[in-house]
């Protein structure tokens, strides 16, 4: 009930415009980035980083260091660069106004390269937290969050920098850590190759020409899917990867036992989004960390087949297609491994291998139906949180909707509260309860509780909230438990 009210009451807050006076927001007013009415913004270059900085007039004294996702390295750097969540690089308008309103100042970088530029943020968002505290004064307190690439790096930051944050919030980020996330997708380009790729030239690593690649992938997709055949095999394509049989977030989730909508969905996944990261994002990685950074030795197929979330439709589409699904687990077991540059290993090990150590509170959140960063990255994060003896810091939460990072304005509000909380109590009690959750979203109104569809068209369709209990399956290429090879 505690919970509820204090939702009510920031829900009358956003709709009243009050401006709520704290201890924090009195200090904060002596700010040289603050202007008497409404929100001051600042923006430019860092080192070759575009920046933004939003500061309300009625600044609270924390501020909001938002990472965001990947940009693919062909494109232009962000410009203005996001200083709050988006998807699909379509700003959330509406959590920027309500945290602005709430007194929240914020702040992002655009960083300085695109692609999987981890070394380049973690730099780039501590010199605008450096540039910020010179300009604006030092914040009472500083809150790391970020979606997609920049939820594995808001992690990083707070692993790495954890004096300058009192908290963080990771969205739908790949928490496996580098090696682990780019070894399980090498998994599934493999068994494509070698089970659907014949004798045609796919290349998986070391790759130079990512555009004939990408389209050479996606005739053979068009091919297989034609035949019974084909689409068996395309299941456990995705099933090494646990590519989940949902992508569509205005769809509900297709049944447990509908296997034929799973694998058309699987399809989906693959051709729409996971082979323009196979082929082009792997090759713009392999440029920059000096080579192939991911490994297949020892991997056994057939183990992984039993631990993945999908294995029962693999099982069901074998049957159903006449094929012996031990003779295409042979046929992986019997191909040539794909080994490592280890100067590549390195590289991303360093950019960046979670230790599970944590200094303030994380909260995590994740879609059930991601086919991109797939909800198994939260149990690895997880495992490596536990190892380091201590879980009381780390909450993780879910919402059962398909898609990448398809989030409501009203869960990101709820989910940012649930941190704010912690931080004011010291307790994550029973505040991340997906029941309570619920209510304190739809508590916002309808106005927040919206989602872009077509995803991220940026038309905004009425959307409940849709946090749930839920436990993810084991993650299938953990790191660093594995070992480097």
């Amino acid at each position: 009930m505690k919970r509820y009210l204090l939702c009510l009451l920031v829900l009358l807050t956003l709709l009243s415009g009050l401006l709520v006076t704290t201890t924090r927001g009195a200090h904060a007013a002596t700010s040289s980035c603050i202007t008497p009415n409404g929100t001051n913004v600042l923006q430019g270059t860092l080192g070759g980083a575009n920046y933004t900085i939003s500061v309300p007039s009625n600044w609270n004294g924390t501020l909001v260091l938002y990472s965001h996702g990947y940009v693919f390295p062909n494109q232009p750097l962000l410009n203005p660069a996001p200083d709050v969540g988006i998807a699909g690089h379509v700003s959330d308008t509406l959590t920027r106004a309500a945290l602005l309103q709430q007194g929240y100042a914020l702040a992002g970088s655009s960083y300085s390269q695109n692609g999987w530029a981890v070394q380049q943020a973690f730099h780039d968002q501590i010199a605008l937290l450096d540039y910020f505290d010179a300009t604006c004064g030092t914040p009472t307190r500083t809150i790391a969050w970020g979606h997609s690439e920049g939820g594995l790096i808001t992690a990083g930051l707070v692993q790495l920098f954890p004096d300058r944050f009192a908290g963080a919030l990771s969205m739908c980020g790949p928490l496996a850590g580098g090696i682990g996330t780019w070894n399980q997708a090498l998994d599934s380009v493999f068994a494509f190759k070698i089970l659907l790729a014949g004798n045609a030239p796919l290349s998986i690593v070391h790759i130079t020409d990512p555009t004939s690649s990408f389209n050479l992938a996606e005739q053979i997709l068009a091919q297989a899917q034609s035949s019974q055949e084909g689409r068996a095999r395309i299941a456990l394509v995705a099933a090494l990867a646990d590519i989940p049989g949902w992508f569509d977030p205005a769809s509900p989730e297709p049944a447990s036992t509908d296997f034929t909508t799973q694998e058309q969905n699987q399809v989906l996944w693959l051709s729409k989004v996971d082979f323009a990261f196979a082929f082009f994002a792997r090759a713009e990685l392999e440029l920059r960390a000096g080579g192939n950074p991911s490994w297949n030795v020892g991997v056994d197929y057939t183990r992984q087949l039993a631990l993945s979330a999908d294995r029962d439709e693999v099982i069901a589409l074998y049957q159903q297609a006449g094929l012996k699904l031990t003779q295409d687990l042979q046929a992986l077991e019997t191909a040539p491994r794909i080994t490592t540059d280890p100067q590549a290993v390195q590289y991303l090990n360093q950019y960046i291998t979670f230790n599970g150590v944590l200094n303030i509170p994380v909260l995590t959140m994740h879609t059930t139906g991601d086919g991109l960063v797939v909800n198994q990255e939260e149990q690895a994060y997880a495992s490596v949180v536990h190892s380091s003896g201590d879980t009381s810091l780390l909450r993780q939460v879910f919402v059962h909707r398909a898609h990448h990072c398809t989030f409501t304005p009203a869960e990101t509000l709820t989910a940012f509260q649930m941190l704010i909380n912690r931080l004011e109590t010291g307790q994550w009690e029973d505040s991340t309860n997906p029941d309570l959750m619920n209510q304190e979203a739809t508590a916002l109104g309808p106005n927040f509780n919206v989602l872009p569809e077509p995803f991220p068209t940026g038309t905004l369709t009425p959307t409940p909230p849709a946090f749930l209990q839920f436990e993810p399956t084991l993650f299938l290429r953990p790191y660093p438990s594995n070992g480097l090879q």
